[in-house]
Protein backbone atom coordinates (compact mmCIF):
# COMPACT_ATOMS: atom_id res chain seq x y z
CA UNK A 1 0.00 0.00 0.00
CA UNK A 2 1.50 3.51 -1.01
CA UNK A 3 1.72 5.99 2.43
CA UNK A 4 -1.45 8.12 0.25
CA UNK A 5 -3.69 5.27 0.15
CA UNK A 6 -2.84 4.28 3.75
CA UNK A 7 -3.36 7.82 4.78
CA UNK A 8 -6.24 7.88 3.13
CA UNK A 9 -7.60 5.20 4.94
CA UNK A 10 -6.46 6.28 8.28
CA UNK A 11 -8.68 9.50 8.15
CA UNK A 12 -11.16 7.37 6.64
CA UNK A 13 -11.05 5.67 10.45
CA UNK A 14 -10.70 7.97 12.31
CA UNK A 15 -14.28 9.41 10.55
CA UNK A 16 -16.07 6.34 11.10
CA UNK A 17 -17.56 4.06 13.71
CA UNK A 18 -14.58 3.73 17.00
CA UNK A 19 -12.84 6.45 15.60
CA UNK A 20 -12.06 10.00 17.02
CA UNK A 21 -14.32 11.91 18.87
CA UNK A 22 -13.17 15.17 17.57
CA UNK A 23 -12.61 14.33 13.76
CA UNK A 24 -16.29 12.67 13.92
CA UNK A 25 -17.61 16.17 14.51
CA UNK A 26 -15.72 18.37 11.97
CA UNK A 27 -17.30 19.42 8.81
CA UNK A 28 -15.97 21.44 6.11
CA UNK A 29 -16.77 25.31 7.73
CA UNK A 30 -14.89 24.05 11.21
CA UNK A 31 -11.94 23.00 9.25
CA UNK A 32 -11.67 26.07 7.93
CA UNK A 33 -9.17 27.71 10.20
CA UNK A 34 -7.08 24.76 9.94
CA UNK A 35 -6.37 24.91 6.76
CA UNK A 36 -5.57 28.48 7.15
CA UNK A 37 -3.12 27.99 9.80
CA UNK A 38 -1.33 24.61 8.05
CA UNK A 39 -0.48 26.76 4.95
CA UNK A 40 0.50 29.76 6.45
CA UNK A 41 2.66 27.04 8.46
CA UNK A 42 3.36 25.90 5.12
CA UNK A 43 4.56 29.19 3.76
CA UNK A 44 6.71 30.08 6.96
CA UNK A 45 9.42 27.21 6.42
CA UNK A 46 9.01 28.09 2.88
CA UNK A 47 10.25 31.59 3.73
CA UNK A 48 12.95 30.35 6.01
CA UNK A 49 14.05 26.98 3.66
CA UNK A 50 13.80 25.27 6.13
CA UNK A 51 13.38 21.88 4.50
CA UNK A 52 12.98 19.69 7.38
CA UNK A 53 10.04 20.97 8.72
CA UNK A 54 8.57 22.15 5.54
CA UNK A 55 7.87 18.38 4.77
CA UNK A 56 6.27 18.12 7.82
CA UNK A 57 4.15 20.85 7.16
CA UNK A 58 3.23 19.63 3.45
CA UNK A 59 2.07 16.68 5.29
CA UNK A 60 -0.36 18.79 7.51
CA UNK A 61 -1.95 20.48 4.58
CA UNK A 62 -1.78 17.14 2.42
CA UNK A 63 -4.05 15.53 5.50
CA UNK A 64 -6.27 18.99 5.41
CA UNK A 65 -7.08 18.22 1.81
CA UNK A 66 -7.30 14.17 2.24
CA UNK A 67 -9.92 15.07 5.09
CA UNK A 68 -12.07 17.33 3.32
CA UNK A 69 -12.54 14.78 0.17
CA UNK A 70 -13.19 12.16 2.72
CA UNK A 71 -16.20 14.28 4.50
CA UNK A 72 -17.51 15.14 0.62
CA UNK A 73 -17.30 11.34 -0.05
CA UNK A 74 -19.17 10.53 2.80
CA UNK A 75 -21.89 12.92 1.61
CA UNK A 76 -22.00 10.85 -1.57
CA UNK A 77 -20.53 14.57 -3.61
CA UNK A 78 -16.85 13.53 -4.76
CA UNK A 79 -13.72 11.46 -3.90
CA UNK A 80 -10.26 11.94 -3.50
CA UNK A 81 -9.86 10.16 -6.90
CA UNK A 82 -12.16 12.80 -8.67
CA UNK A 83 -10.55 15.59 -7.31
CA UNK A 84 -7.44 14.33 -8.58
CA UNK A 85 -9.27 13.62 -11.97
CA UNK A 86 -9.93 17.41 -11.83
CA UNK A 87 -6.25 18.75 -11.71
CA UNK A 88 -4.69 16.13 -13.68
CA UNK A 89 -7.54 17.43 -16.62
CA UNK A 90 -6.54 20.99 -15.96
CA UNK A 91 -3.10 20.48 -16.21
CA UNK A 92 -3.09 18.65 -19.53
CA UNK A 93 -5.66 21.14 -21.37
CA UNK A 94 -3.78 24.57 -20.24
CA UNK A 95 -0.19 23.14 -20.65
CA UNK A 96 -0.78 21.79 -24.51
CA UNK A 97 2.96 22.92 -25.30
CA UNK A 98 3.47 19.83 -22.98
CA UNK A 99 1.08 17.36 -23.80
CA UNK A 100 0.19 18.49 -27.33
CA UNK A 101 1.61 20.06 -30.22
CA UNK A 102 2.12 23.39 -29.52
CA UNK A 103 5.37 23.92 -28.49
CA UNK A 104 7.01 27.02 -26.98
CA UNK A 105 10.37 27.96 -25.40
CA UNK A 106 9.83 30.97 -23.40
CA UNK A 107 7.68 31.27 -20.22
CA UNK A 108 6.59 34.40 -21.52
CA UNK A 109 4.60 32.71 -24.47
CA UNK A 110 3.24 29.83 -22.00
CA UNK A 111 1.50 33.03 -19.57
CA UNK A 112 0.37 34.25 -23.15
CA UNK A 113 -1.43 31.16 -24.09
CA UNK A 114 -2.58 30.37 -20.46
CA UNK A 115 -4.84 33.96 -20.42
CA UNK A 116 -6.07 32.64 -24.01
CA UNK A 117 -6.95 29.14 -22.48
CA UNK A 118 -8.50 30.75 -19.47
CA UNK A 119 -10.80 32.94 -21.85
CA UNK A 120 -11.79 29.73 -23.91
CA UNK A 121 -12.79 28.34 -20.58
CA UNK A 122 -15.13 31.32 -19.85
CA UNK A 123 -16.67 30.76 -23.42
CA UNK A 124 -17.37 27.26 -22.21
CA UNK A 125 -19.22 28.49 -18.73
CA UNK A 126 -15.83 26.62 -16.75
CA UNK A 127 -15.49 30.46 -15.33
CA UNK A 128 -17.57 33.26 -14.57
CA UNK A 129 -17.22 36.25 -16.80
CA UNK A 130 -15.51 39.63 -16.09
CA UNK A 131 -13.31 42.07 -16.16
CA UNK A 132 -11.14 40.93 -13.32
CA UNK A 133 -9.76 37.44 -12.28
CA UNK A 134 -12.17 36.14 -9.67
CA UNK A 135 -10.13 36.07 -6.27
CA UNK A 136 -11.47 34.43 -2.98
CA UNK A 137 -13.16 36.55 -0.71
CA UNK A 138 -11.22 35.31 2.32
CA UNK A 139 -8.08 36.29 0.73
CA UNK A 140 -6.26 39.13 2.73
CA UNK A 141 -6.69 42.88 1.43
CA UNK A 142 -3.31 43.60 0.56
CA UNK A 143 -2.46 40.35 -1.45
CA UNK A 144 -5.79 40.73 -2.89
CA UNK A 145 -4.76 44.32 -3.99
CA UNK A 146 -1.66 43.46 -5.53
CA UNK A 147 -3.02 40.73 -6.97
CA UNK A 148 -5.78 43.28 -8.65
CA UNK A 149 -2.68 45.90 -9.69
CA UNK A 150 -1.09 42.85 -11.30
CA UNK A 151 -4.19 42.48 -13.73
CA UNK A 152 -4.44 46.06 -14.15
CA UNK A 153 -0.86 46.41 -15.25
CA UNK A 154 -1.08 43.10 -17.54
CA UNK A 155 -4.59 43.80 -19.47
CA UNK A 156 -3.35 47.68 -19.84
CA UNK A 157 -6.77 48.53 -17.15
CA UNK A 158 -5.30 52.15 -16.25
CA UNK A 159 -8.04 54.60 -16.78
CA UNK A 160 -7.52 58.35 -15.69
CA UNK A 161 -8.98 59.02 -12.56
CA UNK A 162 -9.21 55.72 -11.06
CA UNK A 163 -6.30 55.90 -8.92
CA UNK A 164 -3.28 58.73 -9.34
CA UNK A 165 -0.68 57.39 -11.12
CA UNK A 166 1.94 60.11 -11.02
CA UNK A 167 2.10 59.63 -7.08
CA UNK A 168 2.57 55.97 -7.17
CA UNK A 169 5.46 56.65 -9.38
CA UNK A 170 6.70 59.39 -7.13
CA UNK A 171 6.48 56.97 -4.08
CA UNK A 172 8.13 53.92 -5.90
CA UNK A 173 11.79 56.16 -6.85
CA UNK A 174 13.81 55.07 -4.54
CA UNK A 175 11.46 53.02 -2.29
CA UNK A 176 13.19 49.95 -0.41
CA UNK A 177 11.87 47.01 1.33
CA UNK A 178 12.50 48.95 4.57
CA UNK A 179 10.80 51.84 3.57
CA UNK A 180 8.10 50.56 2.33
CA UNK A 181 7.52 48.33 5.70
CA UNK A 182 7.58 51.67 7.54
CA UNK A 183 5.48 53.17 5.48
CA UNK A 184 3.25 50.19 5.50
CA UNK A 185 3.24 50.39 9.12
CA UNK A 186 2.60 53.86 10.25
CA UNK A 187 -0.14 53.75 7.86
CA UNK A 188 -1.73 51.24 10.11
CA UNK A 189 -0.82 52.76 13.10
CA UNK A 190 -2.64 55.95 11.88
CA UNK A 191 -5.55 53.37 11.19
CA UNK A 192 -5.95 52.09 14.91
CA UNK A 193 -5.65 55.54 16.32
CA UNK A 194 -8.28 56.60 13.92
CA UNK A 195 -10.64 53.93 14.28
CA UNK A 196 -10.08 52.15 11.51
CA UNK A 197 -9.83 49.07 10.48
CA UNK A 198 -7.26 48.90 7.58
CA UNK A 199 -8.05 45.83 5.97
CA UNK A 200 -11.69 46.86 5.62
CA UNK A 201 -10.45 50.21 4.42
CA UNK A 202 -8.05 48.42 1.58
CA UNK A 203 -10.62 46.14 0.27
CA UNK A 204 -12.78 48.53 -0.22
CA UNK A 205 -10.85 51.43 -1.89
CA UNK A 206 -9.40 48.38 -3.75
CA UNK A 207 -13.23 47.42 -5.19
CA UNK A 208 -13.64 50.85 -5.38
CA UNK A 209 -10.99 51.37 -8.14
CA UNK A 210 -12.13 48.03 -9.37
CA UNK A 211 -15.43 49.53 -9.92
CA UNK A 212 -14.43 52.66 -11.89
CA UNK A 213 -12.34 50.53 -14.23
CA UNK A 214 -15.08 48.08 -15.18
CA UNK A 215 -17.92 51.18 -15.59
CA UNK A 216 -15.23 53.06 -17.69
CA UNK A 217 -14.85 49.89 -19.92
CA UNK A 218 -18.49 48.60 -19.84
CA UNK A 219 -19.54 52.65 -21.15
CA UNK A 220 -16.43 52.49 -23.91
Amino acid sequence: MSAVNELREIVAKLRGPGGCPWDQEQDHQSLRICLIEECCELIDTIDRMDMDHMREELGDVLLQVLFHAQLAEEAGLFDLEAVAKDINEKLIRRHPHVFGENKLSTSDEVLVQWDEIKQSEKKNGTQSDGLFKELPPILPALLRTMEIIKQIDKKELKVEGAFNEEKVDEIAVNLTAEEAGRRLFEVAAACRSAGIDPESALRDYTKKITTVIEEHHQSG
